[in-house]
């Protein structure tokens, strides 16, 4: 996206947002990060806190004085920015991008305590970067018509303005949980009227303070992703396209709104880069690591978390706004922080985010590289089914809401739950990470649609399976394929059927193909009754095969297939 905005702005000049929104562009950002924060705050449970809370508090307190001292000595003595400017970028850059962070920790599978101190981290801080620049900007602002003022006639008033828009947020918070539940919103309107809300909330707590509705809205969102709110587990999707959208749009209006002019500093100069390698290796690493002496934290997820901080939109959108500010009070070198900030924003993302894999196998903070599969459901066909893949090197897991069913996984040495899979309870009590593929394979059908249609926002649709009748669209008697997982096998048999085949002595097969044994020479050894279940990749991708679709099989694959217990006239496999 930044690069989008780089080559439709300063570089072809086919967008001008300035020019195009006027004065409007700055009200839409603020918007659009005002949402990005609360959807953010959405994903924050506080149940998460039990193993990383008292790091995140530490972050978020120790963390930020640090932090903003190193980044304003850093900025100082390297970037060469005067006092004023280089205190209130060290302020802004608290924050650590949770647009950024979030997606790269999800795609990076690292640990569950790392990934939730680096996401809380994101969030909570992001407000706090911003009210640390409003603290030095209104400072230097009072300085400039006082020159006997000093920082403790500026920062009790904002403090208590940020306590205020909290408690704002809260409200507004608790309001909704207390309409939704109601009736008292129709269900088509609650999307429009909880955006409405936090933009309403946003722009109210701002006339108090500046950039203090940041925090109003997310204290919104962390209180209503603690609160059992009916109808808002429905909303979760829409947001997060929302916040997806936003991100993209503003990065792009962002860069596109650069002109070569502001980059001047970062061409003729060595103090930027320096900065950059000042900031990457030294002032990051050394906040983190004074943050969490005497935690309990192991000191490779430490390493890990002082590596880590990506920088995203909000510390571009804070920068500018206040470059414009220190030049209406004439402090030389505010038109620096914008190019310097998408330099940040740049340098931090491409060396975190190419880096991130490599570091977390190095500090072995990285969750199961083969993807893992999660069964729903304890039945003498799911527990067999875990064996074969277990045995392949594949991480399972079987749930269940019955002890008495898990009782035979648990003799086989099988990794077990015992929980209701549907409980938002097991979703804070059972890290889900690890499994790409869900299997529903529990004796009621329409549970197992049920189970399905729930994880396939989070897994994905096509890697959300069932055993279920295929019967078909124009059978009235089928559940809608838009509320069912994709059916096993190629003939989609269900229950019934497989419960037949257990009766019957049906047993799972494994083939390995090789360039000289492929496919057809594999399928040919199997009973012409057998059904092809899936196929294991090399990497530990597992492909299985529907009614819909059939996987390609390669050399090296191993093809899993439910067979009869007796194949007449051919050599097992």
């Amino acid at each position: 996206m930044l690069a989008a905005g780089f080559i439709a702005g300063p570089i072809t000049g086919i967008i001008d947002p300035e020019a195009a929104f006027g004065e409007l562009l700055d009200p839409m950002i603020s918007i659009g990060v005002a949402l990005i924060l609360f959807e953010g705050g959405l994903s924050l449970d506080l149940r998460e806190l039990r193993h990383s809370g008292r790091a995140v508090w530490r972050l978020a307190t120790v963390g930020v004085v640090v932090g903003w001292a190193l980044g304003a000595l850093a900025g100082y003595f390297v970037a060469g920015l005067v006092w004023p400017v280089a205190v209130l970028f060290g302020g802004i850059l608290i924050v650590t991008g949770p647009t950024v962070v979030i997606p790269l920790l999800r795609q990076a599978n690292i640990q569950t305590r790392p990934n939730s101190i680096l996401k809380w981290e994101g969030i909570v801080n992001d407000p706090t970067g911003a009210l640390c620049a409003v603290t030095a900007y209104e400072y230097f602002r009072r300085l400039n018509e006082f020159p006997d003022a000093s920082v403790f006639d500026v920062a009790p008033p904002l403090v208590i303005a940020a306590v205020l828009a909290g408690l704002i947020g809260y409200a507004a918070a608790r309001l909704i949980a207390w309409l939704f539940p109601r009736g008292a919103v129709p269900e088509f309107l609650k999307v429009p009227v909880l955006f409405i809300t936090v933009i309403s909330v946003f722009v109210l707590t701002n006339q108090i303070e500046h950039e203090v509705g940041l925090v109003a809205v997310t204290v919104m969102g962390v209180t209503l992703a603690n609160r059992e709110v009916s109808g808002m587990r429905a909303i979760h999707p829409f947001k997060e396209n929302i916040a997806v959208l936003l991100v993209s749009g503003i990065f792009i209006l962002l860069a596109a709104s650069l002109r070569w002019e502001e980059l001047t500093y970062l061409q003729t100069s060595w103090r930027p880069w320096a900065f950059l390698a000042a900031l990457l290796l030294l002032v990051r690493p050394i906040t983190v690591l004074v943050s969490l002496l005497g935690t309990n934290i192991p000191w490779n997820e430490r390493l890990f978390v002082a590596w880590i901080a990506p920088r995203g939109i909000v510390l571009v959108a804070i920068s500018g706004l206040f470059a414009l500010r220190l030049d209406d009070l004439g402090i030389a070198g505010g038109q620096i922080l914008i190019g310097l900030s998408f330099a940040v924003v740049v340098s931090t993302v491409i060396a975190h985010g190419f880096s991130v894999n490599f570091v977390a196998r190095l500090l072995k903070v990285k969750g199961d590289t083969r993807p893992g599969l999660l069964i729903v459901g304890a039945t003498a066909w799911t527990i067999e089914l875990a064996k074969e893949l277990q045995a392949v090197g594949t991480p399972v897991l079987i749930v269940d809401q019955s002890w008495q069913r898990l009782g035979r996984a648990r003799l086989e040495g099988l990794p077990t739950y015992h929980g209701e899979i549907l409980n938002e309870a097991t979703e804070h009590n059972l890290d889900l990470s690890p499994f790409q593929v869900l299997v529903a394979a529990t004796e009621n059908e329409a549970y197992n649609a049920l189970v399905c249609n729930e994880f396939a926002h989070e897994i994905g649709r096509d890697m959300v399976y069932q055993l279920g009748e295929n019967q078909g669209k124009e059978s009235r008697h089928a559940l809608p394929e838009s509320i069912r997982g994709r059916a096993l096998f190629e003939d989609g048999f269900g229950v019934d059927e497989v419960n037949d085949r257990i009766h019957d002595g049906w047993v799972f097969k494994k083939t390995k193909l090789s360039d000289e044994f492929d496919f057809d020479a594999a399928r040919e050894k199997l009973s012409d009754d057998a059904s092809l279940l899936l196929i294991v990749r090399k990497n530990g991708t597992l492909r299985f095969f529907t009614h819909a679709v059939r996987p390609e099989p390669r050399a090296g694959d191993i093809v899993i297939s439910y067979t009869p217990p007796k194949i007449p006239g051919k050599v097992s496999s």
